[in-house]
């Protein structure tokens, strides 16, 4: 399995189990990253949902040597994206813990989230603009909506590296961790927001990010 789906309480974490790779993700492991968001949004009982990688990396993008031996993602414009729910609305909020590096495809994986805990020794950038691929999966919409036009240009027209204490900065990160427990932040981080009485904290998320789906059913549990 390249996708492990763990459950905790309320809590449900997603983890790409594919260390020997990085974590990128081949079709396979979107199709399964897509069913196990699937799972967590038809799931009443969750609250809050992690994204997090085995092997101390969040996800190195897409896979490109499966893509090399003809087993590309899918990139039609219909339907799921290619790197798996990066084309979803849940019903709930998620949190990225990253450790390690989340280029390419993994940070249009880590910007899809609401949340982002990451590690002091976390790395973004856009390193496929390295091999002239381009962000194909929501990143040149959400980056600039997260950290301005200016910087999300920056990134997309270098592919620099930006490190935890410069993507705190930008707006990239919003809490930074020890090396090591960006999972167990982020984990705590979902159960706090899970046990929100009244919900205000979704409601500013939600209007913030643009979650229509996520709106009404939080407007639905208010009480005046």
């Amino acid at each position: 399995m390249t996708v492990r789906v763990e459950r905790s309480g309320p809590v449900v974490t997603v983890l790409i189990d594919r260390p020997e790779v990085r974590n990128a993700v081949d079709a396979d492991t979107a199709a399964a990253l897509v069913d196990a968001f699937r799972g967590v949004d038809a799931d009443g009982t969750v609250r809050a949902a992690v994204l997090t990688g085995a092997g101390g990396t969040f996800c190195a993008g897409a896979d490109l040597q499966a893509a090399a031996a003809g087993r590309p993602n899918r990139v039609e414009p219909d339907g799921d994206g290619p790197m798996g729910p990066t084309r979803m609305r849940l019903g709930v909020p998620v949190i990225a813990a990253v450790e390690g590096h989340a280029v390419a495809g993994g940070l249009e994986l880590a910007i899809w989230c609401d949340l982002r805990v990451v590690a002091e020794d976390a790395v973004f950038g856009v390193f496929c603009r390295r091999w002239g691929v381009p962000l194909i999966d929501g990143g040149t919409v959400r980056l600039p909506r997260l950290v301005g036009l200016g910087r999300a240009l920056d990134l997309i027209l270098t592919g620099r590296p930006v490190g935890a204490a410069e993507a705190a900065a930008i707006g990239l990160a919003d809490r930074v961790v020890p090396t090591g427990t960006a999972r167990a932040a982020g984990q705590l981080v979902s159960q706090l927001g899970a046990e929100l009485v009244g919900y205000a904290f979704l409601v500013e998320l939600t209007f913030l990010g643009g979650r229509e789906k996520l709106a009404g059913k939080v407007m639905s549990l208010i009480r005046y």
